[in-house]
């Protein structure tokens, strides 16, 4: 399938495993090239070896995205990697438990900064580049924001 991919640079949060990781493989095998975000080095780097094991071409940035300063950091450093930006994938998140009546303040925010907020933080920083290439955002969401599902208040509002 031809998706008008080919050496398009995106931006995948949470990129290296679980669905993440099948977005960053089906961007590789569409010819784009992929930036893996992730907060763990190894994982990144596992997957942009087997990317380009198989001919693929991949990035990574390694970022705790529950941290502001790390969404303009991972922007920056991409920018200054490749110098451009033609799209994002924010897929990165958590269902981490926090309900409704077991849940407390900081769960619930940090929970938002694991879920929402680094979505738009990510966006906000690339938007010059996303403008510039008239580029692409995706937001990846869970059933859970239709469903609810028990003990996941925080994370079915932040999808």
């Amino acid at each position: 399938m031809d998706l008008q991919l080919k050496d398009k640079l995106i931006i995948v949060s949470g990129g290296a495993k679980g669905i993440g990781k099948s977005i960053v493989e089906s961007l590789a095998s569409e010819g784009a090239l992929p930036v893996i975000v992730g907060r763990n080095e190894k994982d990144n780097l596992e997957l942009v070896s087997a990317l380009e094991a198989a001919g693929h071409s991949a990035g990574q940035v390694v970022a705790e995205l529950t941290d502001p300063a790390a969404c303009k950091q991972v922007v920056d450093q991409v920018i200054a990697t490749y110098g451009r930006i033609d799209g994002i994938v924010n897929n990165a998140g958590v269902n981490d438990g926090v309900g409704l009546e077991t849940g407390d303040y900081e769960r619930f925010m940090l929970s938002l900064h694991r879920n929402l907020v680094h979505y738009y933080l990510l966006v906000h920083h690339a938007l010059p580049w996303l403008k510039r290439s008239k580029g692409a955002i995706v937001n990846i969401s869970s059933k859970t924001a239709e469903t609810g599902q028990g003990n996941t208040s925080a994370y079915a509002a932040s999808n």
